[in-house]
């Protein structure tokens, strides 16, 4: 089917699942917590045709549509929508920011009822797991009895696999892409540079710092280096080569055109997200064991 023809979902709009009992994670305990998500299309009568749609590392709850007022369309709106690949007149499309996370879901940045200040490293630390059994409790709330499926790419796959594991004979099928059931020790290596460049960070102090001073230098050099994974050698040799940027001739230096492209990622990160937050998560997508712990092959 071309999408070019299809539907949009339209203007949509963020809601809050707030859970206000104590919630035990794998390494402490939550108060209460809330996750900000967003719903496309009908629950069926028998609450059957809910599709789970979870988030990457640095994504979020705005998988489709566009909020009043705003100019950015949802990370997967070519796929979702009206007789688009994932149809909304024919299922019921749920994504939520993840527990732990930044946009709205109770995380480092959430205030700690005990302190009245931001959790900040305090925050326990996560499992894909938490996450998951978080998600439940949303799709509990809003009385969906089974999932037709489950699909997610990056963190959200290795969700959708913890998915599978933790609730069998809730999940009929899951679409799991660019996720392993473990990190190799190179993945492990790159996400721990990235995590000692934000902990060098001056502002960091020891993941107290205010809004006002956020470690953003650490954070955009963890994402230059993410970036660099996003791409093979050879990908990158194909979009970028030794190409320099035009600049103008009274500059001392050429800058690359690879050198550009990551600094530009690095400082539109900042912009959006949260040093503490990319702490937990990368932490728990390397401690994310499903071969050591489970026995897969």
């Amino acid at each position: 089917m071309n999408t070019d023809d299809a539907g949009e979902v339209g203007v949509v709009f963020p809601q809050v699942f707030k859970y206000k009992k104590e919630f035990r994670m794998t390494h402490g305990v939550l108060d209460n917590f809330q996750l900000y998500y967003e719903t496309y299309g009908t629950l069926n009568e028998s609450r059957t045709n809910a599709i789970l749609i979870c988030h990457a590392l640095t994504g979020d709850h705005h998988v489709a549509g566009i909020h009043e007022g705003a100019v950015r369309k949802g990370w997967w709106n070519h796929a979702i929508g009206p007789g688009k690949a994932i149809n909304t007149d024919e299922f019921f499309v749920i994504c939520s920011n993840c527990l732990g996370a930044c946009q709205g879901s109770t995380g480092p940045t959430s205030i700690n009822p005990k302190t009245q200040e931001p959790y900040g490293m305090s925050f326990p630390d996560l499992t894909i797991k938490d996450m998951v059994v978080a998600q439940r409790l949303l799709l509990d709330h809003l009385e969906v009895l089974s999932l037709y499926s489950v699909i997610g790419g990056s963190m959200g796959g290795m969700q959708a696999l913890q998915w599978i594991i933790e609730f069998p004979e809730f999940v009929e099928k899951a679409m799991i892409i660019a996720a392993t059931p473990q990190h190799s020790a190179q993945t492990i290596a790159f996400n721990e540079v990235g995590r000692t460049s934000i902990k060098g960070d001056p502002r960091w102090n020891n993941g107290n710092y205010s809004q006002d001073a956020r470690p953003e230098m650490g954070l955009a050099v963890a994402r230059m280096m993410a970036h660099i994974t996003y791409l093979s050698d050879e990908g990158m040799e194909e979009k970028f080569g030794r190409n320099k940027m035009n600049l103008s001739a009274e500059e001392a230096e050429k800058q690359f055109a690879v050198e550009s492209y990551l600094h530009h990622q690095g400082l539109r990160f900042v912009d959006r997200f949260d040093a503490n937050t990319y702490l937990k998560l990368t932490k728990a997508l390397d401690h994310f064991d499903l071969v050591g712990e489970d026995g897969l092959e």
